[in-house]
């Protein structure tokens, strides 16, 4: 009778840790411990449990022998498999939506966008930027499909908030507008094309870390 109440404390715990672990508040490399996180929480040890595998699932945590559960880190290999595996499910999600998009779709896209580009910091910019896919692809009318996306764009704002934390630059979202207007004249390929184009880019940039060290971090901006 207890399962129902330890997962709700799992989902809680694990998005505290994830929204951390994505704001580059737990760097790479560094351990979760398990007894501070329940102590944290209030919590028993089988909850704690739970969210370290939703994180490992999630791609942000990694369990090592000897070693327990720690933030995982990045590398180039992986920031090109989640542009990759991003650019083939959003093209997929948004063929199967493009059918349903209405016009006051498309404005709500076109807003999320402008306030993308009117962002002051990082954080603002990413949660813009994922309402403006998440408006687009969410007719598609497919969960399992928008779920795995979203557990990317999870691990895409990662590689972001690494690399722009300690210095966001505003910028217009010159490809969001090409995908609108392509959508907007019906024509769904050129969407997809400039939808695939724009979540493959990475990007390379040197950033200083909390203990003072400086690193260059892979990044996908879209």
């Amino acid at each position: 009778m207890t399962q129902p109440k330890d997962d709700t404390i799992a989902a809680r715990i694990s998005k505290v840790l994830a929204e951390r672990i994505i704001a580059g508040n737990l760097e790479p490399g560094a351990r979760l411990r398990q007894d501070h996180i329940a102590a944290e929480f209030g919590a028993s040890h089988v909850p704690v449990r739970e969210a370290f595998r939703r994180l490992e699932a999630q791609g942000l945590a990694i369990s090592e022998p000897r070693r327990g559960v720690r933030v995982a880190a990045f590398d180039l290999a992986e920031v090109k498999e989640v542009a990759e595996m991003r650019a083939a499910l959003e093209v997929l999600a948004l063929r199967h939506a493009a059918p349903h998009l209405t016009a006051s779709i498309l404005d709500a896209a076109e807003q999320a966008t402008h306030a993308g580009d009117n962002s002051p910091d990082v954080a603002s910019w990413e949660a813009a930027n994922r309402l403006f896919h998440r408006t687009l692809l969410a007719p598609c009318g497919m969960p399992r499909l928008l779920a795995a996306i979203d557990d990317l764009h999870a691990v895409s704002a990662r590689f972001l908030f690494a690399a722009w934390q300690s210095a966001w630059e505003a910028r217009t979202d010159h490809d969001h507008l090409a995908i609108l207007a392509a959508l907007r004249d019906g024509n769904i390929e050129e969407a997809a094309t400039v939808l695939a184009r724009h979540v493959r880019w990475i990007g390379q940039k040197p950033v200083r870390t909390a203990s003072g060290v400086t690193r260059k971090v892979f990044t996908i901006v879209g």
